[in-house]
């Protein structure tokens, strides 16, 4: 066995016994989600068995979110099922959802109060910018949620803090989060417990030279995200957008993303599912035939990276609403795959990319009228995904190259840099957030079938956990009213 192999498989080793120990140690901290606490239990964890349990959640909760809804929503997915409640803009009760997310939130927010007790600049700071992602994933979804009084003592009626201020406030703990990051350490981070940025650093030093740099790029590149998402708001500052971007990631090296499980990527734990009949993870008409452009001559390259031919020697997706045309277990249509670029056991578990911020910086550009620095971002964004997923360079070359893309920077369109920006970010929860900025305006896009909305969903009901428990909890008329900065 080679050196490099036995330093990656003892990373593996020393991460899953840091998980192991933050889940034997953990106190039952879940402020307003739980009310018995057990004595026999320690009631404060290491500081680095926090940062263990929150990087690896705020990952495994970017999956959690982007497979609860909107994958269907945004029509990556499909279910087998004909009328399913989530294909066709139902009412879900989404309460294990909220619970993973208040969980995590709740973990992090100790880690914070830890973080400052033991004067630890570096744990802070990636608390801050955990706390942000986490909290803006929820506000993106239900808009008002819990915050401000969600996370001390023993409250079972948080209010629900007004949505626009949620994300500003996501900024604040990003500056903060920065702020924090940039001053030297004085706590060692033990970069096995860092499962976002971690686990390529082989000691303290490294993390701290390397891979703390890292995490303040993953800030810039998540205050980049949330200031663009502002682009239907009179708020809106492409210059602001801009800046953050020049200090977020300039490489595909420096993402935030999981790479060490206790067992698999989830993703492949969605294809193990297909491939075990238990039918999930069906991929929609509309990513399929529409955006890659199954079995025409303009096929993208990326499509065998993510699924199988069918039994038919082609690819098919299922149409939203209809279900399935066959079994189900027989090869009809397309799916996620064990042997996709996302869905391997061993598969990265992305959280920010680096090509997410090339679009970011492709989009502000162009509203900016800097048409230049648009087409080029945009080119390099298609690039950077093209080569993470292994695509040849010919066929790689042979696609920029198409007319439709190589447009050149007076021609390029904001529906442009949508529309492959759908591509390179398959499964990511961000796309839900662009497609209610574009009007759900893909090319091909539809209703589902049996559609129980006239137009596409907007947001997502509140939980019946906090229905049932919290006073507070708002009336959510129909669900595809918009979000504020949405209208």
């Amino acid at each position: 066995m080679t050196s490099s192999k036995r330093n990656q498989n003892n990373w593996k080793l020393i991460g899953a016994l840091c998980l192991l120990t933050v889940l034997f140690t953990l106190s039952g901290c879940k402020k307003y989600l739980d009310i018995n606490v057990d004595p026999n239990r320690p009631t404060e964890a290491p500081i680095n068995g926090l940062l263990a349990a929150t990087t690896q959640n705020t990952g495994l909760n970017v999956f959690r979110v982007a497979n609860a809804g909107p994958n269907y929503y945004v029509q990556y997915f499909a279910s087998p099922n004909a009328s399913s409640p989530t294909d066709i803009y139902d009412r879900v009760d989404f309460s294990g959802l909220w619970r993973s997310l208040y969980d995590n939130m709740t973990d992090i927010y100790d880690l914070e109060q830890l973080s400052i007790r033991l004067n630890s600049s570096a744990h802070l700071g990636m608390a801050k910018v955990m706390m942000a992602l986490n909290l803006s994933m929820a506000t993106n979804l239900w808009g008002s949620v819990p915050y401000s009084e969600a996370f001390k003592g023993d409250n079972l009626n948080p209010k629900f803090d007004d949505a626009q201020q949620l994300h500003t406030t996501c900024i604040n703990l990003l500056d903060e989060g920065i702020a924090e990051l940039r001053k030297i350490p004085t706590v060692a981070v033990t970069p096995a417990a860092d499962f976002l940025h971690g686990p390529t650093a082989a000691n303290a030093n490294a993390w701290n030279n390397t891979n703390r740099i890292w995490w303040i790029r993953t800030a810039f590149a998540l205050k980049a995200r949330l200031l663009n998402q502002l682009s239907k708001s009179s708020n809106y500052n492409a210059g602001s957008v801009l800046s953050a971007v020049d200090s977020a990631y300039t490489n595909n090296n420096m993402e935030a993303r999981v790479t060490i499980f206790t067992l698999r990527n989830p993703w492949a734990t969605v294809a193990r599912n297909q491939q075990s009949l238990v039918l999930d993870g069906w991929l929609s008409t509309q990513f399929v035939n529409n955006a890659m452009a199954a079995n025409s001559v303009n096929q993208d390259p990326r499509l065998p990276r993510i699924t199988n031919l069918t039994r038919f020697n082609d690819y098919r997706g299922t149409r939203n609403g209809a279900g399935r045309i066959g079994t189900g277990t027989t090869n009809d249509e397309c799916y996620l795959v064990l042997a996709g670029f996302y869905s391997g056991d061993a598969s990265p578990l992305f959280v920010a990319t680096f090509e997410e911020t090339k679009f970011i910086e492709a989009e502000a550009a162009l509203r900016a009228g800097n048409r230049t620095r648009a087409y080029n971002a945009y080119l390099a964004a298609i690039t950077a995904n093209m080569n993470k997923l292994g695509v040849p360079a010919t066929q790689r070359d042979a696609y920029l190259a198409r007319p439709n893309i190589a447009m050149g920077s007076l021609s390029l369109q904001l529906a442009d840099i949508f529309r492959e920006k759908y591509i390179a970010l398959f499964l990511s929860p961000v796309t839900f957030d662009d497609a209610r900025r574009i009007d759900f305006s893909y090319t091909g896009f539809q209703l589902p079938v049996n559609a129980v909305l006239p137009s596409p969903i907007r947001r997502l009901d509140y939980p019946s956990s906090e229905q049932t428990r919290n006073r507070n909890t708002p009336t959510v008329g129909n669900l595809n009213e918009r979000l504020w900065w949405d209208r």
